[in-house]
């Protein structure tokens, strides 16, 4: 059931591909739909959905609004952040949303690979966050190994670099 409390955190739900024709990646559909069981379940009073335009339109953000709302999430729960590429400018670009709906505590819905690095990003740019890692249901193998070997390195990175600080 849901609550409305302000004292529930907001889910930011971050972005993945959008393939031809406005249809989201598997990556994309996982990460809207986790977040949309956060809300039907209670456990966040709204949503905010990071992700610009990527090769293909709409923007990322669209796409898991339009599906959060298709899973049953009202619109006047659902805000949107579509300029950012990146991790970093995910978090970066939802401050401001987050700032606006009074968000204390954020739940960072992602990939379990991605979260690691999401997390330190939001938490050195001062987000009081904690992950949810979508299921890997009907996830194909072969694109799974190559996200997590792409997630290393980008993590190192991120954390010598002093990303997000």
């Amino acid at each position: 059931m849901k609550t409305g409390s302000d004292d529930l955190p907001v889910a930011l739900v971050l972005g993945a591909a959008v393939w031809s024709g406005g249809m989201p990646s598997p990556a994309l559909r996982r990460r809207a739909l986790a977040g949309a069981r956060l809300w039907t379940g209670g456990r966040v009073r709204a949503i905010v959905a990071c992700g610009g335009q990527g090769a293909h339109a709409p923007a990322e953000a669209a796409v898991i609004a339009r599906l959060c709302h298709e899973a049953g999430v009202p619109r006047s729960v659902v805000f949107c952040e579509d300029r950012s590429t990146t991790t970093l400018e995910n978090i970066q670009f939802a401050r401001p949303v987050l700032r606006q709906i009074g968000a204390r505590e954020v739940i960072v819905v992602s990939d379990f690979y991605h979260l690691p690095r999401a997390l330190m990003v939001a938490r050195r740019s001062g987000v009081s966050a904690r992950g949810v890692a979508v299921a890997l249901t009907g996830a194909r193998p072969g694109p799974q190994v190559k996200a997590v070997l792409r997630e290393i390195p980008a993590l190192g990175w991120y954390f010598l670099s002093g990303k997000g600080r």
